[in-house]
């Protein structure tokens, strides 16, 4: 007889599950809701002073990137009295795939934001690792540009933490955690101006 689609998972899957949860509730708590909150009001300048956001990122960090454009552009901006101008530099393959290909992938997002990026914009960038050269290039670029400088990335090394002005540090290297906690801190950051007028 086949195994019922019900049958209770093995002993060794739930102690994975609660140890990665357990593991993740600690990572959780050594986030920084103060840096979180100054990340928050750097938007909210932003908006009120006909700026931008951009944001970049690699990998998961790019779906994360492009996740928290639609939460801003539609969620925190549809029917509400200021508006968000967001561009997400992960966004459009095509521009991607042309300077990775002709000028090397480490241009990818900093020679796009050459086009659009103006002293009072905001740039954000995601790095598990924190030493995405893409992501630094774009990041040196905008604060010799005037921008302010966010960086969600690992406090447990890599440079990006070092490079921006604000860092939305996680205090773990391991991948998963770190892209956990890169969702809850964008999904922070947006829905503070989601859920309010």
């Amino acid at each position: 007889m086949a195994d019922s689609p019900h049958t209770a998972p093995p002993p060794g899957d739930v102690t994975f599950a609660s140890s990665y949860l357990e593991d993740l509730r600690s990572v959780i708590s050594g986030l920084d809701p103060e840096a979180i909150a100054t990340a928050i009001d750097w938007m909210r300048q932003t908006r009120d002073g006909d700026g931008t956001i951009f944001i970049c990122g690699n990998g998961g960090s790019a779906s994360i990137a492009s996740q928290m454009v639609v939460d801003i552009v539609k969620g925190a901006s549809l029917r509400k009295a200021a508006r968000f101008k967001m561009i997400g530099l992960t966004d459009s393959i095509a521009t991607i795939t042309a300077y990775a290909n002709d000028e090397g992938y480490e241009t990818v997002f900093e020679e796009p934001l050459r086009n659009f990026a103006r002293p009072g914009d905001l740039v954000m960038g995601i790095s598990g690792s924190g030493n995405s050269e893409n992501v630094l290039r774009a990041m040196r670029l905008a604060g010799e540009t005037g921008c302010r400088t966010v960086g969600l990335t690992t406090g447990e090394g890599g440079a990006l933490k070092d490079l921006v002005e604000l860092a939305l540090a996680v205090p773990s290297s391991h991948m998963g955690r770190l892209e956990d906690c890169f969702f809850i801190m964008t999904h922070v950051l947006c829905y503070a101006f989601m859920e309010s007028d």
